[in-house]
This record gives structure tokens, C-alpha cells and sequence, in this order.
């Protein structure tokens, strides 16, 4: 069987933009017109009429479960729904529009491969629009789909279409990160481009929405250039029945980055013990390479001291080590961030003690320039700062490796995550060294 990498068939993607642009909505019309909905489903969607009035059959109660959502019509929580067409599977999370959820809207699209951003014909780009814009850019989210929604409102205007692409045009050259993005004129309510080509559009020759989430290229997302696993446990089965099993010592992980093979020399972090890939192990057997984002229990030539939240990689492309961090993050907790406070910081398998010692500058989302040295960051601001751990991290740039550049900061006592952070690259200076065992 080979383990060589593959494209991945799943395709997560998450959608977001201002209040009431018809996400829920858009999500309810791809899986209604997909055929993706089990009958049970299609009779709850019917039950549910009587809540929104006049008995009429709103999709966006497929993903808008909270009662509170269906009777105010706007969206407060994620929702994620699980499709699959012919040629690919789906894990869509519906994200809140409103700007005091943008937080969940952080948290939604944190693992998304892929944006939508929605915006309402009528309004054009407004603030929020390029607060969801910026936020998926921070993120690092490859692929972008702009979806100009509620075009059946401006009679199908190609003008109106082509003035809301300029508006965009104009201001994402600054954010620089994506791979590709793609303007879709569409109408959620009524099916238009979604799955269906509309017949009022024949000015626009692109895909519909399902036709390009299902041939959009996300095989290369994953970063298979340098190979980082975090050490989730230390597999040790001890099993007197089995004698194979007795002295089995592997250190269990899901792979974070690159590819691992038998033979390998690799090096143990942030210790610095260098050391020789013995055996490979998956739940179906060994295997004589793995690759980003399998889960794996790698096996050493030596019996090192390695325990959960260490890091083992390859020789080649080192990552960072250091307990001086910089970051961006978006704050999340109504309680602003405080400057010298003590924190939980968890980034991969390990949780530390962290200390904000300053905070550089703050982000207006009007105009994407960084205000220098604010008081404060409260709830929904987006920020550069400077940390302090207990123990060093071992990690990469969040633009190079998004598995191995996040964190989460929790408070302590209540143990609430009030921020996520996407870590800066490393400098040179804080590039690990590594200890003189004989591999």
C-alpha cells in the first residue's frame, strides 16, 4: 500500500460576513439542493416553519439550532454540518456575523481551509466585510471565495457586481496571503449559482459555488517540508501477555508538519537529543513513512527522556525554541488583555505559564494600520504582543505552519480561552542548538 501524499478529500471551509447577508442561509441551499439532507432532516426543517411565522420553510434553521437564533433570525453560535458530493466531503461551520461574536467567528474558521466571505448586494462592502476579510487573512486561510449575495435585490446588475469586486480589489493586495480567490454573484434564497448555474447571470462565466468547492486544489495546504511532531503521550503497553509488547516504548502524536521515515535522524526538543526513526506505527500497522496530518507512534533508536509536550523533528529546516515570543492574536473575553498578567498559554501538546509583557499595536479594521502601543486590548481587537513562558516553545512561524504557529491563551482561575494567537517566525537567534548524542 502506498503512503506516498495524496490530496485531501475533505474540504473545510467556514462562512462569515455581517448580520443578516444569508449565510445560514447559503449553507441551508447547498445542502438542500446538494441532496445532502436525510429525510429526517427535511421533516424537522417542516416542523420548524411555525417558529419563524407564516409556516414557510426557512433554511437557515438547518444550521441555526438555538432557539433564540431562529426567533431573532441571526446567527450566535457556530453551527458545523457535515456533506459530501461525488467528488469531495465537506465540514462546513456556519460562523456569527454580528460584531460581538467575532470571536466565534475565530473560532470557526481556525482549522477552515478554505473562506467565504458574504456580502449583500444592496449594502457593498462595509466594515465587517473587511473585518472577516482580515481575520481569514490572519488566520491564514488559503483559498477566499468572495459571495456577493441577494443579486435577485439589484435586478442581477453585472455593475453592481463588478463596483463590489473593485471595492475588494482595492484593499487585498495589503493582506497578501491568500492563494486564490474567487467572486461568486449569487442568490442563497432562491438557488442562483449555488449548485445551479442561474439563467440570470450569463455575463458571468465562472463556477458556482458547489463547482468550485469541489475542484478548489488543497492537496499542497498542508506543510510537508519539515517534519514536526508534538509528542501527545508516551505509548508504553506493557502487556506481560504479549511479549512483543513488553519492553514497546513509542511516543504517540498526530504529525504537524513534513514527512517521517524509517531511518531518518530526527532531533528531540527543546532537550536537543538527536536520535535515528526505528519503526513507524499506526492503529493499522507499521508503515515505512508518514506524512502531515496522520497520527503516528514513532519509534527511536535511543532511549531518550521524552515526555508530552516535547517535539520531535527533522535535521533539515529547525524550528524556533524560546520562552521570548511574539504574536498576533485576537482577544476574545470581555475582561481586556492586561500587560503583565500571568496566563495559561497552550500551543500544540503542551500548556505554559505565559506573561503579556507589551503590546505593540492594535489593528483598525477600517483601514488594516497597526495603532502603536495601546492601553489595552479588549473584546474583538486584534493585536501584536510580546510573551514571556515558563518553559521554552518549540514552534514555527503561524505563515509557514499553522499547527505549530497557534496557541491559545486561557485565564487562569477560570480557566476561560480569552485569546488566539498566531506566533511571528523565528529569528535566527532563537534557533535551537542541539547536543553532541550519538546517533
Amino acid at each position: 500500500m502506498s503512503t506516498q501524499p495524496h490530496p485531501i478529500d475533505i474540504l473545510r471551509f467556514n462562512t462569515c460576513g455581517s448580520v443578516d447577508d444569508g449565510k445560514s442561509t447559503l449553507i441551508g441551499r447547498l445542502l438542500y439542493d446538494s441532496k445532502s439532507l436525510m429525510e429526517d432532516q427535511l421533516e424537522a426543517l417542516a416542523r420548524s416553519a411555525d417558529i419563524t411565522g407564516g409556516g414557510q420553510i426557512n433554511l437557515a434553521n438547518l444550521t441555526d439550532g438555538l432557539r433564540a437564533e431562529r426567533e431573532q433570525g441571526i446567527t450566535i453560535d457556530v453551527a458545523y454540518r457535515y456533506f459530501a458530493t461525488p467528488r469531495r466531503k465537506f465540514i462546513v461551520a456556519d460562523t456569527p456575523g454580528h460584531v460581538q461574536y467575532t470571536r466565534n467567528m475565530i473560532t470557526g474558521a481556525s482549522t477552515a481551509n478554505l473562506s467565504i466571505v458574504l456580502v449583500d448586494a444592496r449594502q457593498g462592502v462595509i466594515e465587517q466585510s473587511r473585518r472577516h476579510t482580515y481575520i481569514a487573512a490572519l488566520l491564514g486561510i488559503p483559498h477566499l471565495v468572495i459571495a456577493v449575495n441577494k443579486m435577485d435585490l439589484v435586478d442581477w446588475s453585472e455593475d453592481r457586481f463588478r463596483e463590489i469586486r473593485d471595492q475588494f480589489e482595492a484593499f487585498l493586495p495589503r493582506l497578501d496571503v491568500f492563494k486564490d480567490v474567487k467572486f461568486i454573484p449569487l442568490s442563497a434564497l432562491n438557488g442562483d449559482n449555488v449548485v445551479e448555474k442561474s439563467n440570470h447571470t450569463p455575463w458571468f462565466e465562472g463556477p458556482t459555488l458547489l463547482g468550485h468547492l469541489e475542484t478548489v486544489h488543497i492537496a499542497s495546504d498542508w506543510n510537508l517540508s519539515a517534519f514536526r511532531l508534538p509528542v501527545q503521550w508516551v505509548n508504553r503497553p506493557n502487556n506481560p501477555r504479549d511479549p512483543r509488547l513488553h519492553d514497546f516504548r513509542g511516543l504517540s502524536g498526530q504529525i504537524a508538519g513534513g514527512i517521517v521515515r524509517v531511518g531518518q535522524k530526527v532531533l528531540v526538543l527543546p532537550g536537543g537529543f538527536r536520535s535515528t526513526v526505528k519503526e513507524l506505527w499506526t492503529h493499522d500497522g507499521p508503515l515505512p513513512e508518514a506524512f502531515c496530518p496522520q497520527s503516528v507512534t514513532l519509534c527511536l533508536e535511543h532511549d531518550l527522556d521524552v515526555s508530552r509536550g516535547d517535539m520531535i523533528v527533522g535535521m533539515d529546516l529547525l524550528p524556533g525554541a524560546s520562552t521570548e515570543l511574539r504574536a498576533r492574536v485576537g482577544w476574545m473575553h470581555p475582561r481586556p488583555l492586561q500587560r503583565g498578567k500571568k496566563y495559561f498559554l497552550k500551543h500544540t501538546t503542551q500548556t505554559t505559564q505565559a506573561v503579556v509583557t507589551t503590546i505593540e499595536n492594535r489593528i483598525n479594521i477600517s483601514t488594516f494600520d497597526a495603532e502603536p502601543e495601546p492601553p489595552e486590548l479588549a473584546l474583538n481587537d486584534i493585536g501584536e504582543i510580546r510573551l514571556k513562558t515558563a518553559r521554552p516553545l518549540v514552534f514555527d512561524g503561524y505563515s509557514t505552519n499553522r499547527l505549530t504557529g497557534a496557541f491559545v491563551i486561557i485565564e487562569q482561575g477560570t480557566n476561560a480561552t480569552v485569546a488566539a494567537g498566531m506566533l511571528l517566525p523565528p529569528t535566527e537567534a532563537v534557533k535551537p542548538e542541539y547536543n553532541d548524542f550519538a546517533i
